[in-house]
């Protein structure tokens, strides 16, 4: 892409950082905010996304906010978090709180009852909320007020999606009214949402849990649909203003059923529907939307300790303006993390048995640990290293110890 130049300028002074801040990690076992935990040189996800905006806005002089959308659980913890940055405030508000709903039991269709927490008889709505929240909050009319028109929107747990200005010129430039960008798929992308064309024109969003079984294999066909939703999306706020006056201030988004249990940290709690909307899928509600294409490196988003574990290690770094990306000795495929669930899954488990620090990860292909092992400080991993304890009690890797060859 060519340099953004004038136009590129113009819009970035016209432009807002939007994060999505309404998760708890539960998937790691957490229950506060996913955006305060430690990933990269003693800084949360909150401390990257907070320090990669006011580098931009020093570099730019653009106005720049960052606003985050919270979920009803994560607005406290993430609003003290961000009192030591008494600069990042400019002239809107610093966050918004998306809707939420009842939890659907599975027996009986109703909303589920709780009493012994009644706080987890809700759910968010998913990250379609956005459009909603966005309207019934204010925040969009705020935005349109003080002259802000395009909104970069994304995961606060993806440290590749910062905010890129010739991407921003382009899509000015293009007036498209929404854009996502989109990587190309991999073997572990392939459960991944992705985008389609209509054969009546337009793009819609598929999801694996809107997908028939019958359709589930050629969903998952990497050559078939080469393209994942990275969930980094940008949007014309004017445009999308006129779709939600035409709808009545819903966009209509497809529903999407999750199947939980009511309290997440119990599996034996009773079964629950929890029902979502994904921020993609408004790719087909705006005629003349679009995909881009863009590099891996975009794309770094931590779901589980596997992820966290090689953006903690030396296969990335962070650079210029707290940009977290690939060190410059791999190419633009990370290294494949496989810990045993049974040990590493929860965050209270994973912290211990890497209490010494990340191993070195930089020259590893796969690194994939079977059973209850921690690592000493030092160790280096090269190419593909299977650790594997079947036994009882934990095995203890040597400080310095390198692996690899399996």
């Amino acid at each position: 892409m060519p340099d953004p130049g004038p136009e590129g300028r113009e819009a970035l002074e016209r432009a807002v950082v939007i994060k999505l801040n309404g998760g708890l990690g539960t998937s790691m076992g957490m229950t506060g905010p996913k955006s305060l935990v430690e990933v990269k040189d003693g800084l949360s996800f909150l401390d990257v996304a907070v320090r990669q905006v006011l580098s931009l806005r020093e570099a730019t002089g653009a106005r720049l906010p960052l606003v985050l959308m919270h979920s009803f659980y994560t607005r406290d913890e993430s609003l003290a978090a961000l009192e030591r940055y008494p600069d990042l405030r400019v002239d809107v508000p610093l966050d918004f709180v998306q809707g939420r709903f009842p939890k659907i039991s599975a027996d009986d269709l109703r909303p589920v009852s709780w009493p012994a927490d009644p706080e987890l008889e809700w759910a968010p709505p998913g990250h379609g909320d956005l459009y909603t929240s966005l309207t019934t909050s204010g925040m969009l009319d705020q935005l349109l007020e003080r002259d802000y028109r395009f909104a970069f929107v994304t995961n606060i747990d993806n440290l590749g999606a910062v905010l890129e200005e010739r991407i921003l010129a382009w899509f000015a430039r293009e007036q498209l009214p929404f854009l996502m960008e989109v990587s190309e798929r991999a073997h572990g992308d392939r459960k991944g949402g992705h985008p389609a064309r209509l054969r009546t024109d337009g793009l819609v969003l598929r999801e694996i849990a809107q997908t028939p079984q019958e359709d589930l294999e050629a969903f998952q066909d990497t050559s078939r649909h080469r393209y994942f939703n990275t969930n980094s999306l940008w949007i014309d706020l004017r445009r999308l203003r006129e779709a939600l006056d035409e709808r009545g201030g819903v966009l209509g988004l497809p529903m999407i059923v999750n199947r939980k249990t009511v309290d997440p940290t119990d599996p034996a709690s009773p079964e629950v529907f929890q029902l979502e909307t994904a921020m993609g899928a408004a790719i087909a509600v705006f005629d003349g939307a679009a995909v881009l294409r863009v590099p891996r490196r975009r794309f770094a988003p931590v779901k589980t300790t596997n992820d966290l574990l090689a953006l903690r290690s030396d296969a990335y770094v962070m650079g210029e303006g707290a940009r977290v990306e690939l060190a410059p000795e791999r190419s633009d495929v990370p290294p494949l993390v496989d810990l045993d669930p049974a040990f590493y899954k929860l965050l209270g488990d994973f912290e211990p048995r890497f209490a010494r620090g990340a191993p070195s990860l930089v020259g590893c292909e796969r690194l994939k640990v079977v059973g209850d092992v921690a690592f000493g400080a030092g160790v280096i991993v090269r190419g593909s290293a299977l650790v594997e304890n079947r036994n009882h009690g934990q095995l203890a890797i040597e400080d310095g110890a390198v692996l690899g060859g399996a």
